[in-house]
């Protein structure tokens, strides 16, 4: 029995999947699905897509959630490792050494940042590099918010150049496009290899200060994977090199032009550089793809096993509360907090601490989030109980135990339900924002419309859970009113 167990454990070990990540943009999604392809020939391989920004990706690399992840030689060096200068690989590596990290496989290709304007109005001002937008203080921006707040990104930017502009508010990337060509921006941020800089007709600014560093693509990833997947770890070592400017370009305008989903993109590094035909994604055919089934049972579980803890610890609370006064603004304030942060700064914070990303740590912040309305409601149930119920539940003789659970939650149960409600519908949309740390659901779809500009796929995630949503409460207020008839026809015994 005990020798059959170990075998069973090596086996799941032998089993382990070498886990990739990506951030939320086109090119890290497709970059991701070269890797799983790559490394899937000769281990099995896993995709943990779209995990946000750099901050939260990084921390799932750091919690051992994924292995390894394609990253810029730029990003590391300033937004990670805050170094000074352009340091080079080696040296990357000697500063990622003692965190247990390193980076290796170069790609090939370069994708700095850069400020584009439309090649039109850039002409008309005289606009050819960033030092010429401190002539045009008018003029108005449309930045991402990661390039905000990243240390080389706009704050950096704005000193070098001495910059006459605000901190603009943030503008997801691929939106960015279709505001600056609908001239409601002038300036946004981009990558060098866009594939809608030519599609838009943008003229990319120099950065005759030589102010960004290089961003070589590469791989960072934990110290231990060669050793760990040695034949996976070989077969990545075969792209270094392979893919220069031209072919990731030709790749993000296949997912991003061409309809061609993230694995089609990804399979086009093996093919030739030949004209792609445009493939139209149609709406049905996306909103019940193969992983329509997959995502559905996914975001279920997010929201009511979720919901299940919430009220499980919210009602004693929302009980307490109403049954202690000195508690009760403690209580409420505490719970009120909560729904006041940020949920990817949560989501953030949860992966460093369980030191892991994906259903768990999403189930403890939708958990968090759905506390709010079940302990409020309680609470407000409970006080609003009229005086005589109460002295006629004490005329009873009714021990204060009783009274509570035969009588006052009784009486408070609709609005207790009525929160329940809310939380239930608010965590539909919520648990959305969980596909930015891998937890799956049709925020997984969201996620891809966004990085893409693609209302297709966009609709196909939020069409669903707006869906749910309407289903989730329909069905509540169905047992609200099965409730009440049934309360009225007890009442009405003789």
């Amino acid at each position: 029995m005990f020798v059959a167990l170990l075998l069973a454990c090596a086996g799941a070990q032998a089993a382990e999947p070498l886990r990739v990540g990506s951030k939320r943009f086109t090119e890290s999604y497709i970059l991701g699905e070269i890797l799983v392809q790559a490394a899937g020939k000769a281990t099995p391989a896993e995709h943990k897509p779209g995990l946000g920004n750099t901050g939260i990706v990084f921390a799932a690399l750091k919690a051992g959630s994924i292995d390894l992840y394609p990253e810029y030689t730029g990003t590391i060096a300033k937004e990670i490792l805050k170094l000074d200068g352009n340091p080079g690989i080696e040296e990357l590596n000697r500063a990622l050494a003692p965190q247990g990290f390193g980076v290796a496989v170069r790609l090939g290709f370069n994708n700095s940042y850069a400020l584009a304007m439309r090649d039109e109005r850039a002409q008309a001002l005289g606009i050819r590099s960033l030092s010429d937008l401190a002539k045009h203080p008018d003029l108005k921006l449309g930045l991402s918010p990661e390039f905000i707040g990243r240390g080389d990104g706009w704050p950096g930017l704005k000193a070098a150049y001495r910059l006459p502009f605000a901190t603009p508010s943030g503008l997801d990337h691929g939106l960015a496009y279709e505001a600056v060509a609908a001239e409601k921006i002038e300036v946004m941020d981009i990558y060098s290899t866009d594939a809608k800089i030519e599609r838009y007709k943008l003229r990319v600014l120099e950065d005759d200060r030589k102010y960004f560093p290089p961003y070589e693509a590469v791989l960072l990833y934990r110290l231990d994977v060669p050793k760990r997947f040695p034949d996976a770890w070989r077969a990545l070592e075969k792209l270094e090199g392979r893919i220069d400017e031209k072919k990731m370009i030709q790749m993000n305008a296949a997912a991003e032009l061409q309809g061609r989903s993230f694995v089609e993109a990804a399979a086009l590094l093996n093919a030739g550089d030949g004209p792609q035909r445009v493939v139209k994604r149609k709406f049905l055919s996306v909103l019940f793809g193969p992983d329509f089934w997959r995502l559905t049972w996914e975001h279920l579980l997010l929201v009511f096993a979720s919901l299940a803890a919430s009220i499980a610890l919210g009602v004693p609370l929302g009980v307490a509360a109403a049954k202690l006064p000195r508690m009760a603004q403690p209580i409420l304030g505490a719970v009120g907090v909560i729904q006041t942060i940020p949920s990817l700064a949560l989501f953030a914070f949860l992966i460093a601490l369980v030191g892991t990303i994906g259903m768990f740590p999403a189930l403890i912040a939708l958990f968090l989030y759905a506390l709010l309305p079940i302990v409020r409601s309680t609470h407000a149930g409970l006080v609003g109980i009229g005086i005589g119920m109460r002295q006629a539940a004490m005329a009873l003789g009714l021990p204060p135990r009783d009274r509570l659970w035969l009588v006052e939650v009784p009486l408070a149960l609709p609005s207790i339900l009525a929160g329940i409600k809310t939380s239930a519908v608010i965590n539909v949309g919520t648990a959305t924002i969980a596909a930015f740390i891998g937890a799956g659901g049709y925020g997984e779809r969201i996620a891809s419309g966004l990085a893409l500009n693609d209302n297709v796929t966009l609709l196909a995630g939020a069409i669903p859970a707006a869906a749910l949503a309407l289903i989730v409460q329909g069905a509540f207020e169905f047992g609200e009113r099965r409730f009440g008839w049934m309360a009225r026809a007890r009442g009405n015994r003789p």
